[in-house]
């Protein structure tokens, strides 16, 4: 028992240096430019050796879109969560409303993020890269929905694909909107553009 409460305790305290190295490196990023900002500065900044940021993050783009990480995963357990009886697309629909609530919870900080990532190439290429990341496991958990135990098939990768690039897209536009569309109801337009008929 005291294993469990030690790795416990210490996955929670490796979890809150994380995210507290990440907001040093979002707000120096912010400040500075991404490109402009190098290890030793985003050291200095937050106190620590040179050698803290890379065990905690594997690039500097981790450090600003590590926020993101767990966001896919968020949207697939949500997914396996909705009604058996309700349709793929549907369900899919509903499945990132846990991810998007960071949105409206703390939209000025959303919105920063989300510039300073379109403004920025090395940042848009790796959330590009997280994003396709997120694809597979909406497609199993579709799969899981029906209680297939099989690889995706093609239609499930398929709408999992472009479930996520509606996401996006509704973020696009929020961002270009400055936050004051609301997400949720462009999320809602994009979903609605593909729905079955």
């Amino acid at each position: 028992m005291s294993g469990t409460a030690h790795t416990n305790t210490r996955d929670i305290a490796r979890a809150a240096v994380r995210a507290e190295l990440a907001q040093v490196a979002f707000d120096l990023f912010r400040r500075e430019g991404f490109e402009k900002v190098t290890l030793d500065d985003l050291a200095a900044v937050a106190g620590v050796s040179r050698s803290t940021f890379p065990r905690y993050f594997g690039t500097e783009e981790d450090a600003v879109l590590g926020a993101f990480d767990a966001h896919g995963k968020q949207a697939a357990d949500a997914l396996r969560a909705r009604p058996a009886a309700e349709d793929d697309w549907t369900a899919l629909r509903r499945a990132p409303d846990t991810v998007i609530e960071r949105y409206s919870q703390d939209p000025a900080g959303a919105l920063a993020t989300t510039r300073l990532v379109r403004e920025t190439p090395a940042l848009c290429a790796r959330q590009l890269e997280k994003r396709h990341g997120r694809r597979p496991a909406l497609a199993w958990a579709l799969a899981e929905r029906d209680g297939s135990s099989g690889p995706a098939t093609v239609g499930r990768t398929v709408r999992a694909a472009v479930a996520v690039d509606c996401l996006s897209i509704a973020i696009v536009h929020w961002t270009a909107s400055d936050g004051r569309l609301d997400l949720v109801m462009l999320l809602d337009e994009a979903f609605a553009a593909l729905a079955p008929s």
